[in-house]
């Protein structure tokens, strides 16, 4: 754990009864470093917080503290640069040990007395932790709070721990009552369940918990629905290996995309997005959500009985932006996975025009498809190499040569933007002698459009292309 936070609590707290507990204590025995902290306290949790704050201030080190509960008796106190953070509560029951048996799991039970001394482990964590075993503290702990049910997976996949058995069955008996958890603190847990290096297997677990149906029914739905002769696999299997490539591409872009654009596909994967995601984490969310709407526009072709799923990708938008507004995820994060949903087919429309592409194209797809022009055309990348069916093969190399190069002209409109026109509107009106409407908004997007394919250059070719467009005659002014 952190030595300078661990030093400011010890300051802080000197002469009081405090147990450092939870997250802290299992991740310094696992060698972890963690800023981290837990606190339980043995008298006011309030008055402790503020303690830490103060010390903290002292030691150059200003922190916000603030009540996350006062019913509770939970309190945070928040280094303001982020380096590190306390969570103060107060010692519930009689005992440290009648606290302890409130928690979760029991890698989860062990406390550490704040002044140092050996760990206290009543429900024998310590030896759980060795065997890679995750076990719940008592048979109470799903049905305290539900959510533990989604915790499972999540520490399970973050930890590398293996469940053991009756802790799996009270995990799925308790599965349903995650309809009445706060969306909020389900999209806590499932943020931290995709974003991590083992998310398709913590996704199986939920679905073996039957967690998955109530966290995220979009994803679950895709269990069994069979595909055209095109894919290896049914619509949840397929998403899941998105997924998979989705991770290999934050890995390593160069194996996908190239060496070329390599640098610059990992720099915008790494980028904050919202929520405390990067693009890289929300292009997980998208491989997710990309077919959630396949169940439902499945159809079966009468001529030569090809299975199809028309308008999914439009219907998928609006699904996702659905399952994204329940988790009460932030509007921005909604909208950037909508996005993704809504044209994850694009490029893989254009395969079958004539190659290379002209810039016409080009820019109707990048139009189109901004702000996420360089985000889907990854997601589309993924997207083939997960569909190995028929003539997979050659399918794939064709849709690997366009992406290449559409992904530079991708990077190259996100750094610069789109073209500006070398008219602006009021100077388009009167050139046309008309005034300023829709019309107007549409000639511009034309002009854009021409000079991004190079066939506009001056303004007088620009404004002898809107006259064409409009059969304008030259206006009075005109030399």
């Amino acid at each position: 754990m952190s030595a300078g936070a661990l030093q400011i609590a010890r300051a802080a707290l000197a002469g009081r009864e405090a147990w450092l507990v939870g997250g802290a204590v299992r991740d310094n025995l696992l060698g972890r470093t963690s800023a981290d902290l837990d606190l339980i306290v043995d008298g006011d949790p309030g008055e402790a917080a503020r303690l830490l704050a103060r010390h903290a201030r002292e030691s150059g080190s200003p922190a916000a503290c603030f009540a996350l509960s006062e019913a509770f008796g939970a309190f945070r106190v928040m280094a303001r640069d982020g380096s590190f953070q306390f969570d103060v509560e107060a010692l519930r029951g009689d005992s440290l040990q009648a606290d302890l048996a409130l928690r979760d799991f029991t890698v989860n039970a062990i406390a550490q007395p704040l002044d140092e001394g050996e760990p206290i482990d009543p429900f024998d964590g310590l030896s759980d932790l060795q065997a890679g075993r995750l076990r719940m503290v008592g048979e109470h702990a799903f049905a305290d709070d539900p959510l533990r049910v989604l915790r499972l997976a999540r520490v399970a996949v973050e930890l590398e721990l293996e469940p053991e058995p009756a802790t799996v069955l009270a995990a799925c008996k308790s599965a349903p009552d995650l309809d009445r958890v706060a969306a909020e603190r389900i999209f806590l847990e499932l943020r931290r369940i995709v974003a991590s290096s083992r998310a398709p297997h913590g996704l199986e677990l939920m679905g073996k918990l039957g967690a998955l149906l109530h966290a995220l029914p979009e994803v679950d739905a895709l269990r069994g629905v069979i595909q055209s002769r095109y894919h290896h696999r049914d619509v949840y299997g397929h998403t899941v290996e998105v997924l998979e490539g989705v991770m290999a591409l934050q890995a390593d872009p160069a194996e996908a995309v190239g060496s070329e654009h390599a640098a610059a596909v990992a720099a915008l994967l790494d980028e904050p997005l919202a929520d405390e995601l990067t693009r890289g984490d929300a292009l997980r969310w998208g491989a997710l959500l990309h077919d959630a709407a396949k169940p439902a526009t499945r159809a079966v072709r009468a001529g030569d009985g090809r299975v199809t799923f028309i308008g999914h990708d439009v219907l998928g938008a609006e699904l996702a932006l659905e399952a994204m507004a329940r988790l009460k995820a932030s509007v921005r994060l909604r909208e950037h996975v909508a996005a993704l949903v809504r044209n994850h087919l694009r490029l893989g429309f254009l395969v079958h025009e004539h190659q290379p592409l002209d810039r016409a194209t080009a820019f109707d797809y990048l139009r189109a498809c901004e702000p996420v022009e360089v985000d889907v055309t990854l997601l589309s990348v993924c997207d083939r190499l997960a569909t190995r069916g028929d003539r997979a093969e050659e399918s794939i190399q064709a849709h690997l040569r366009l992406a290449r190069a559409m992904l530079a002209d991708a990077l190259r409109w996100r750094e610069q933007g789109q073209p500006v026109p070398l008219l602006r509107g009021d100077e388009l009106a009167r050139e046309l002698d008309v005034d300023p409407g829709p019309c107007i908004g549409q000639l511009l997007e034309e002009l854009r459009k021409a000079q991004y394919a190079g066939d506009v250059l001056t303004r007088e070719q620009a404004v002898e292309l809107v006259r064409s467009r409009t059969g304008r005659a030259p206006t009075r002014s005109d030399p």
